[in-house]
C-alpha cells in the first residue's frame, strides 16, 4: 500500500470522540469492509444483547444475576427506583466519609489525622484500585495508599515495614463481597494482629466494603467499625472499579471521582451506538475477533506509553482473560475461548520483547496506548528541537511502523492526557469491548468457574495438610510418603503429599525431614516432639 493509500486507509478506520478527545485507530489490524459486512449480523445480535443487559436482563445465567456496572455511572439507567437510590446513596456515602476523613472529623483515637490507607482485597478488589492509584493519585495525596493483595507473609512484612509508626494513623479498608475470600481474610487477620501488638484498637481504624448482610458486614457491625460501604451482587469484581470498591480509595486519595464517573458515562454513551464503525468498543471487538479468527488465536500485547499507566495491562489481564477465557459457550458446547493479555509500559519494556514481536512468532497483536500531552510542565530540549516527550512519541510511532513493515497487526488508543475523566473512559471502553466480544462468540463473560475451581482445589489441599499433620502428630515413628498416603486415605496423591510436607518443613512447622532431599520417595518425616 503506497503512502497516499495508507493515509486514506488510516482515516477510514480512525474513530474520534470530540468531547473526550479520544482516538481509536484500528487501521493496522487488516480490517476491510468485507470483514465488517460478514460480522454485521453477529454485531446486531451483540448490540441487542447489550441493550437487554443494561435494561436489567439476567445476563449471568449461571448465577441468575443482572449485570449492571453501567448503572454505576448513570443511575438513571438502573431498572428500578430502589436500585437508583442505592447507587446514589453509596456515592454520597463515599463523598461524605472522605470529606470527614480529610477534615479530621473522622480521625485516629490517638490524635492527629489519618495519613495512610491500607487496602485489603484481591482480584478486582485490588487491581482496579491499584491501577487508578498509580495513574491518578496526586504527588502529595491527603492519604497515601498501600495494598495487601495476596496471602504472602513476606509481602505483609514489607507493607507493615513501610507503614512503621504510621500504623496508628492508618485507615484500613477491607474489600470482599462475602468476607470469606481466603486471601482477604488472611490479610485482615494479619492486620488485626499487627494492630493488637501495637496496642491499637483495630475497629477504630477499619472500614468494610461488602455485601449487605455478609459475614464481613456482620463482623464490622458487631465490632463497631468506622463504616460499612455496600457492594452489589450485580457488579462483578473485574467491573467494580467505579463502585464503592474503587471510588472509596480514590476519593480518600483526593482523586476526582465525579470526573471518573463522567468519563465512563460519556464513553458508555459512545459505545451504545449500534453501528460498528461509529462505536469505539465495537471497533476493538471487531479487531480482536478478526485478529484471532474469533477463537483467540492471537494474544493481546498492551503497551501504554506513560509511566502512570504502567498497571493498565495488568488490570486488562483480569478484565479480558477472566471474562473471555471460557471452556463452554452459552449453549454448553466445548469452545475453549479467550484472549491472552500481557504487556508492560513503553518504551521501557519494548527493549525486552519488541525483538520477538517484530521477528519472532506472529501470534499476537499489539495495543498501543498513546498519551498526547507529555507533562504539565514543558520539557527541556535534550537535543536541538527535541524533548524527552518527543522521544517517547517517536519511539511509539517507530515501533508501530517497524511492526507494520513485518505485517504484525496493531491498534492504537490515544487519549489527550491522563486525567480522572480519561481513565474513567478507558475503563468503560474496555468493559464494553469485552462485553460485545463475549456476545459475538456466545460465551458468558460475567462468571468465572475456573477461578472457583482453583479455590476448591486449594481448600482440598489445606484439608489434606491438616490430615497429614494429624497423622504425624499421632505417630511415634518416622513415616515415609507411602505410609502417610495410606494413613490419609490418599494412596495416589504422593506428589501432593510430598509438596505439602516440603512446604511445612521449610517453614519450621514442627515436622522434621529425614533422608536425602534428592530422593523424595526415600524420605521419612516425623513430628518434632
Amino acid at each position: 500500500m503506497d503512502a497516499l493509500a495508507l493515509w486514506q486507509h488510516y482515516q477510514d478506520w480512525l474513530y474520534y470522540h470530540p468531547e473526550l478527545e479520544f482516538y481509536v485507530d484500528v487501521s493496522r489490524m487488516g480490517l476491510t469492509p468485507a470483514v465488517v459486512q460478514r460480522l454485521e449480523p453477529a454485531f446486531e445480535h451483540a448490540f441487542q444483547q447489550m441493550k437487554e443487559l443494561e435494561a436489567g436482563a439476567i445476563a449471568n445465567p449461571d448465577e441468575g444475576r443482572m449485570v449492571g456496572h453501567y448503572w454505576l455511572r448513570d443511575a438513571d439507567l438502573a431498572p428500578t427506583p430502589e436500585l437508583r437510590a442505592e447507587i446514589c446513596d453509596a456515592i454520597a456515602q463515599v463523598k461524605q466519609f472522605s470529606q470527614q476523613v480529610h477534615s479530621g472529623t473522622i480521625a485516629p483515637p490517638q490524635g492527629g489525622r489519618f495519613t495512610d490507607i491500607l487496602s485489603i482485597g484481591i482480584g478486582g478488589s485490588a487491581l482496579g484500585p491499584q491501577f487508578v492509584a498509580a495513574a491518578l493519585a496526586p504527588v502529595n495525596p491527603p492519604l497515601n495508599i498501600h495494598f495487601l493483595d495476596n496471602t504472602d507473609p513476606a509481602g505483609f512484612e514489607r507493607v507493615f515495614a513501610e507503614l512503621g509508626d504510621r500504623l496508628r494513623t492508618t485507615l484500613v479498608i477491607v474489600i470482599s463481597k462475602s468476607g470469606g475470600t481466603p486471601e482477604t481474610r488472611n490479610g485482615m487477620l494479619e492486620t488485626q494482629a499487627r494492630f493488637q501488638r501495637a496496642g491499637l484498637a483495630f475497629a477504630d481504624h477499619a472500614v468494610a466494603v461488602t455485601m449487605p448482610g455478609s459475614g464481613l458486614a456482620q463482623v464490622a457491625e458487631s465490632n463497631g467499625w468506622l463504616a460499612i460501604f455496600p457492594m452489589f451482587d450485580w457488579v462483578g469484581g473485574r467491573t467494580s472499579e467505579l463502585s464503592t470498591v474503587g471510588l472509596l480509595p480514590a476519593a480518600l486519595q483526593g482523586i476526582d471521582i465525579d470526573a471518573l464517573l463522567e468519563g465512563a458515562k460519556l464513553m458508555d454513551q459512545a459505545t451504545r451506538v449500534p453501528q460498528i464503525r461509529q462505536n469505539p468498543a465495537a471497533l476493538l471487538a471487531l479487531a480482536w475477533h478478526h485478529a484471532g479468527k474469533g477463537r483467540g488465536e492471537k494474544d493481546m500485547v498492551v503497551l501504554p506509553y506513560k509511566d502512570s499507566l504502567l498497571l493498565f495491562s495488568r488490570y486488562l489481564q483480569q478484565l479480558v482473560m477472566e471474562s473471555l477465557g471460557k471452556e463452554k459457550d452459552l449453549d454448553g458446547n466445548i469452545v475453549h475461548q479467550g484472549i491472552a493479555v500481557y504487556g508492560n509500559k513503553g518504551t521501557t519494556d519494548q527493549h525486552a520483547y519488541v525483538q520477538q514481536l517484530r521477528d519472532g512468532l506472529p501470534n499476537f497483536f499489539v495495543t498501543f496506548i498513546e498519551v498526547l500531552r507529555d507533562a504539565q510542565e514543558p520539557g527541556i530540549e535534550v537535543e536541538p528541537g527535541i524533548t524527552s516527550g518527543d522521544y517517547l512519541s517517536g519511539l511509539l510511532l517507530g515501533t508501530r511502523q517497524a511492526l507494520y513493515e513485518k505485517n504484525r497487526p496493531s491498534l492504537t488508543v490515544t487519549i489527550p492526557e491522563v486525567t480522572p475523566k480519561t481513565v474513567g473512559a478507558l475503563i468503560a471502553l474496555y468493559e464494553r469491548a469485552v462485553g460485545l466480544y463475549g456476545f459475538l462468540v456466545n460465551i458468558n463473560a460475567y462468571h468465572q468457574p475456573g477461578v472457583e475451581a482453583g479455590k476448591k482445589a486449594a481448600a482440598a489441599n489445606l484439608a489434606l495438610q491438616r490430615q497429614i499433620v494429624k497423622v504425624l502428630e499421632q505417630s511415634d515413628e518416622p513415616l515415609d510418603l507411602g505410609a502417610i498416603a495410606t494413613a490419609v486415605n490418599a494412596p495416589d496423591q504422593l506428589e501432593r503429599i510430598y509438596l505439602i510436607l516440603r512446604h511445612l518443613v521449610a517453614n519450621d512447622r514442627g515436622i522434621e525431614q529425614l533422608g536425602d532431599p534428592a530422593q523424595p520417595s526415600q524420605l521419612q518425616f516425623r513430628w518434632q516432639r
